[in-house]
């Protein structure tokens, strides 16, 4: 019979065992050794059904094909733009990834993208020797304009953005911004200068204290005790004092 030996979101050392037993499969930063699933470094536990993974505490974003991105352009080439990525590696976004639109060669790329703009893009290869393509053609993807864009720890970003995403519209829904999370760590927040410091300091308390247990309660309460309200109770409040 298989036992896991670890909580959910407890913090693992390498070589600690997870679990024993075959029904429990080893996620990534673990290894199976014999009927033990060991964890090959330190991280967050966890646990996702049969699987048992580590998430790690710290460390740089590493590229992967499929993730979204939030980039800055830093060249541009007369086949594309070359993007910074917030991680080891620069990536380039063609022409013909670029828009829907036919953009003739020699044309001016300038018009799409500039120096120094952002970009939330996809991933869509990545080579062995690190070379990377993205693509803005898909739902979400576009260039993004005002706002302001923070740095995260890419390896808090599940725990920013929540189970299919309820953390983060937890956090726009009461501060009354316009977040986008990128993957590799970077995030836009676009509202008036009060609600996207509301949203800056949830985020960041989120990213202190993503280890912890019972943490969307502890947003939530922080965003009311900081002057954050849900647009629903807005609403309501708005249509009492219309009576």
């Amino acid at each position: 019979m298989s036992e896991i030996m670890v909580k959910d979101k407890e913090i693992s050392v390498p070589g600690e065992t997870l679990a024993v037993g075959m029904d429990v499969l080893p996620g990534a930063g673990t290894y199976r050794n014999g009927d033990k699933i060991m964890a090959n470094r330190l991280g967050l536990v966890a646990i996702d059904g049969r699987t048992i993974k580590l998430i790690p505490l710290s460390g740089r974003y590493t590229p992967k094909a499929g993730d979204t991105i939030i980039c800055k352009v830093i060249d541009l080439s007369f086949s594309g733009w070359r993007l910074e990525t917030n991680s080891a590696y620069s990536a380039m976004l063609s022409m013909k990834d670029a828009t829907s639109e036919f953009i003739q060669r020699g044309a001016n790329l300038t018009q799409y993208y500039d120096l120094g703009d952002y970009i939330v893009c996809k991933i869509v290869n990545v080579t062995s020797q690190k070379l990377i393509d993205v693509t803005m053609k898909g739902p979400g993807l576009r260039k993004l304009k005002g706002g302001r864009i923070i740095e995260v720890d890419s390896n808090k970003v599940p725990r920013i953005i929540g189970k299919q995403g309820s953390m983060v519209m937890m956090v726009k829904d009461y501060a009354r911004c316009n977040i986008t999370v990128g993957q590799n760590g970077l995030v836009w927040i676009d509202g008036d200068p009060v609600s996207e410091q509301l949203a800056i300091q949830a985020i960041r308390k989120i990213e202190k204290e993503s280890h912890t247990s019972g943490l969307t309660e502890k947003i939530k309460t922080f965003l009311e005790q900081n002057g954050g309200k849900p647009v629903q109770s807005r609403e309501q409040n708005n249509q009492f004092e219309a009576r």
